[in-house]
């Protein structure tokens, strides 16, 4: 079966993430790949991103909406919003069926605030 382009595997990404399946997010990157969200430092490995994920849904109730998917060659762009209406955009290298790198870019602040979390200690 041939890989998937990067837009298909970010459509796959979007409906994982929208379960809440922490397993089979982490098998959609390569075994080195790096998840850097802006407002954190960057996560590196599969089994990092699993546990960042499984930490976050056990923490909030996140879904993503896509309002526009793009690819280039390798990439993927995403642009999102919740339920809620935060709004975000993430970009995925995806390299032989796989993400390699991921950065998503969205205010934490009004995140924390919509969850009901408390801001993080600095």
């Amino acid at each position: 079966m041939p890989a998937m382009e990067p837009r298909e595997l970010v459509e796959t990404w979007v409906g994982l993430f929208n379960t809440g399946d922490a397993d089979g997010l982490a098998a959609l990157y390569a075994e080195d790949a790096i998840n850097h969200q802006v407002v954190r430092e960057p996560i590196e490995g599969r089994e990092a991103i699993r546990d960042m994920f499984r930490a976050d849904f056990a923490g909030a109730d996140m879904q993503c909406h896509i309002e526009n998917l793009f690819q280039d060659g390798e990439w993927a762009i995403l642009e999102w919003r919740d339920p809620k209406g935060l709004r975000g955009c993430g970009f995925f290298h995806v390299v032989d069926g796989l993400i390699v790198f991921q950065r998503g870019y969205f205010n934490e602040l009004t995140f924390l605030r919509q969850e009901g979390l408390s801001l993080p200690a600095e």
